[in-house]
């Protein structure tokens, strides 16, 4: 006697398992990415909100969509999502980077989880997909002395900053028509932006603080398109673009300066507050993808960030007021390809080995001192290496190395050696099983 079994969505362990991804991921992104004092600029440093594949590729993604992977950067790519399979992908990176000005020279690390996402198919031809990961970090700390007209006295003035904005997403993808997808993620983002300037001089019993501070608990959307055009039977392009539009973040900055005397006891302490005062910029980004008999895909990206139309908050002439002309438009550029071997073998692990080259190049979105900030260009390589036991042979370890140069005219000049580390674990929940 045989008989069908179909095994459905277990919702409780789909539920479980997004609530224990959310409480042990938010505390790990209270830690900052990254040791860079150009992390004090504008919300801080812009992460690439990609996954594993999407780092050894040098970040791009707008173009692609496969089955058996999340690719939050494009949520159209969530209705290609595999019936048969809930996806879980986690990564977590370390970094040691280098500081140059003049002829000095610092080394520093740093490290943290970077992201977990999950998604799954809900109906034929549309696919849900949740995660959480950071949209901007911050994390420096430094000093400079200065020596005044009088060689006997010197300034000393210490920077320090940390925090930045998180997010965790629910997303949908749908298909419309067979060549055409569109999608959409909405996010709750929140996180505290804490900055603080010291000064105090070496023949004054006076030092001067500025504090600046804001809590930031908002929201996101972005929006997403493919259309996949065949170019033969083992060819296909895929067109992708994404929008995401600008808004106030409902967050009020404040600026509290603090006098103090080591002689007295009490300081003077006087604090500028500014009614929502940050927001985020509006986004769009085009992308193209190229995949030929699923042995190899090549994409390109292009986006760009709305920041030059954004004022932003500054102390000056004694006043802590929103000022324009300190934020810009920032474009990004990115390249990646993927090579499988043999993807239809069933003789080797090696044949399933992806290797993956990418760049990426960006310009800054905030001006220093009346000049464009540091450029950013990437170069990134890695493997996807396939998890073969008698358990699973779906899921993937994923490894990538980048290299990261910023650099900008009489700068800091940094290289950073990044190391990636995820794993994609693609699990049968929802497959038939056959009993005889």
């Amino acid at each position: 006697m045989k008989f069908l079994r179909n095994r459905r969505i277990n919702m409780n362990k789909f539920i479980g398992c997004l609530v224990l991804s959310v409480l042990t991921t938010m505390p790990a992104f209270a830690q900052s990415g990254t040791n860079s004092p150009y992390s004090q600029y504008g919300l801080g440093d812009m992460a690439d909100e990609g996954v594993g594949f999407n780092k050894g590729m040098g970040g791009v993604g707008l173009g692609f969509r496969k089955g058996n992977e999340v690719n939050p950067l494009n949520p159209a790519s969530y209705s290609s999502i595999d019936s048969v399979t809930m996806i879980f992908d986690g990564g977590l990176s370390g970094q040691i980077t280098n500081f140059k000005e003049g002829g000095r020279k610092l080394n520093a690390k740093s490290g943290g989880f970077d992201y977990i996402t999950g998604s799954l198919r809900l109906i034929p031809h549309m696919g849900l997909s949740f995660g959480v990961m950071p949209y901007t970090n911050i994390g420096y700390n430094y000093s400079t002395t200065t020596r005044l007209d009088d060689a006997s006295t010197s300034l000393a003035t210490a920077y320090k900053g940390d925090g930045g904005i998180n997010q965790i997403f629910i997303g949908a993808g749908f298909q419309l028509f067979k060549p055409l997808s569109i999608g959409f993620n909405v996010a709750y983002i929140w996180g505290d932006v804490n900055r603080s300037v010291k000064t105090s001089g070496s023949s004054s019993v006076n030092t001067l603080s500025k504090e600046y501070n804001a809590s930031i608990s908002s929201y996101k959307l972005d929006f997403g398109l493919q259309y996949t055009q065949p170019l033969n039977a083992k060819d296909e392009l895929t067109l992708g673009a994404v929008f995401s539009p600008g808004h106030k973040l409902n967050a009020d900055p404040y600026c509290r300066i603090v006098t103090s005397n080591s002689s007295i006891v009490k300081a003077d302490t006087t604090t500028y507050t500014i009614t929502n005062g940050l927001e985020i910029p509006t986004s769009f980004g085009v992308g193209v993808a190229y995949n030929h008999d699923q042995k190899l895909r090549v994409g390109a990206d292009f986006r760009l960030q709305k920041w030059g139309s954004i004022d932003y908050p500054a102390f000056d002439n004694n006043h802590y007021a929103l000022r324009s002309g300190l934020l810009k438009d920032s474009y990004k550029m990115n390249v990646g390809a993927e090579w499988i071997p043999n993807p239809r073998s069933t003789r080797s692990v090696f044949h399933h080995i992806r290797y993956r080259v990418g760049a990426g190049f960006t310009t800054p979105y905030y001006n220093i001192n009346g000049q464009d900030g540091p450029k950013d260009l990437q170069l990134s390589f890695g493997v996807g290496v396939p998890i073969m036991n008698a358990y699973n042979n779906r899921s993937i370890l994923n490894v990538s190395a980048q290299w990261q140069h910023r650099s900008a005219e009489n700068l800091i000049t940094e290289n950073t050696f990044r190391l990636n580390i995820g794993i994609t674990f693609n699990e049968r929940w929802f497959s038939k099983m056959k009993i005889e």
